[in-house]
């Protein structure tokens, strides 16, 4: 006779791993192997088929459950591409996707319907260049004073404060020297231990000794450790993207430039990394589906960068007519960050440093009017960090101050963004399909970009963050 212990069903397979099968077996198993008739077998298997299905029940009932609806509804929506606000606006979130978005959308039955009033509708902010592992203070003491611990929870709320700003999507550029815990971060929101926004993160970032993030201001006999990861030739970077790649980084941050120095209108920064080695990169990059952003502030690092093909060169304060032609024909975004020079002007130890960084604004303002003309194409990024997480709105008002249209800003920061943190199927856009990332403004972004420092509402993945 077959041993009635012997069991192919699906149920079975299923539930081989949980608890209550395996004590319920090996019950079995010992009063079987003291023996008993066929009526005993029976009843035992009879049994066990019972406590298998209950087990079962509650899988198999949460398997066929249909992902609940919920209709936001609103005044208006941002049609992002077209650079058009439509009224009234709705959007159909079915689990964590868009499921339809216009002036007018399906109301299926048993959907909850959330009416946001006099507000506008519109994706999730996008901020392409951040820093979780910092604060406002003295960067260079942060990883000194601070432990990669200390600093980690300090990120994990900085994370929340972003999202709950409406930023549902970032690209962290670089740990300052808090190594892959920035991995750690995304990890844990992707998971729900966090809140925090859906994350692109590069762990350290890359540097020549005595560079751009070296500890050159302390005591050399101190041994201070740099805010970066060291990498002096081209064997050295893929040595060190390697480990970066294995530690879980998304993408390669790589310091090209600095220290800036401005007399008059003449903007000077050394390279660190020739074109040939900045090359290597990008090919190391590509062989793992990465990719390359550097910290670029001018020239000739600029136009080793674009010659090489970065995807982003962040700053961007000057570029020469030869790299912006190459940029525009390569798509690689220029990232202005303007936001963090304003703090430090406001925030400057003397009137001195003030009219230095205000200088620096200036020249970089005029410079990015000649790169628009050349169609440079844009990415929205502030390098918040330095300055309080959860205000960085403020950088897509600056761009607009400084000569780009709202509607051409809101672009470069939801589209180009998407595409530069690699999610332009995903997130970005009010469309069928995209994830469900949300956001609701007081106003028309398109007429007061201001508007987007008071998001009322914030949805991400379809879950609502915040609804005032």
């Amino acid at each position: 006779m077959r041993n009635p212990l012997h069991c192919n069903s699906f149920i079975c397979k299923g539930l081989a791993k949980s608890s209550v099968n395996s004590y319920t077996l090996k019950t079995l198993r010992e009063k079987y192997g003291r023996g008993g008739g066929l009526e005993v077998m029976m009843t035992f298997r009879f049994k066990l088929t019972a406590v298998l299905l209950l087990a079962a029940t509650p899988a198999l009932s949460q398997q066929s459950a249909a992902p609940a609806s919920t209709v936001l509804h609103a005044a208006r929506i941002l049609d992002v591409a077209a650079g058009k606000v439509l009224s009234p606006g709705e959007v159909l979130v079915t689990g964590n996707r868009i499921v339809e978005a216009g002036t007018q959308v399906t109301h299926p039955a048993g959907a909850k319907v959330i009416d946001l009033g006099d507000t506008t509708l519109m994706p999730g902010l996008i901020d392409a260049h951040v820093h979780l592992f910092l604060h406002p203070g003295a960067e260079d003491l942060q990883t000194v004073e601070e432990s990669v611990p200390q600093r980690t929870l300090i990120a994990a709320t900085q994370a929340k404060a972003d999202l709950m700003a409406g930023f549902t999507a970032e690209r962290d550029m670089g740990t300052e020297g808090a190594h892959c815990a920035d991995v750690a971060v995304r990890n844990a929101i992707n998971s729900g231990l966090i809140s925090g926004p859906r994350m692109r993160v590069s762990c350290n970032a890359i540097d020549i000794l005595g560079g751009h993030e070296d500890a050159n201001h302390f005591n050399p006999e101190q041994h201070v450790l740099s805010n970066a990861d060291y990498a002096n030739n081209a064997t050295e970077i893929v040595a060190v993207m390697r480990e970066q790649h294995k530690g879980g980084a998304d993408f390669t941050k790589i310091y090209e430039t600095g220290p800036d120095h401005l007399v008059g209108q003449t903007f000077t920064t050394p390279y660190q990394y020739t074109e040939a080695e900045l090359s290597v990169a990008v090919a190391e990059a590509h062989r793992t589906g990465s990719r390359v952003g550097v910290h670029c502030t001018g020239e000739p690092g600029a136009h080793f960068a674009a010659e090489a093909g970065v995807a982003s060169i962040d700053h961007a304060d000057f570029l020469s007519p030869e790299t912006m032609k190459l940029m525009h024909e390569k798509q690689i975004y220029a990232v202005p960050t303007f936001a963090i020079i304003e703090y430090f002007a406001a925030h400057a130890a003397s009137p001195a440093a003030a009219a230095h960084e205000n200088a620096m604004q200036a020249f970089h303002a005029a410079e990015f009017k000649k790169q628009m003309a050349a169609g440079v194409p844009f990415a929205v990024g502030s390098d918040v960090g330095p300055f309080p997480h959860g205000t960085q709105a403020r950088e897509y008002e600056l761009m607009v101050e400084y000569g780009m249209s709202p509607a051409e800003t809101l672009r470069s920061g939801l589209i180009n963004g998407a595409k530069l943190l690699d999610w332009a199927d995903s997130i970005g856009q009010l469309k069928p399909h995209f994830f469900a990332d949300i956001i609701a403004v007081p106003g028309n972004p398109l007429t007061d970009i201001k508007v987007l420092e008071h998001p009322s509402f914030v949805m991400k993945n379809g879950e609502v963050i915040l609804k005032n």
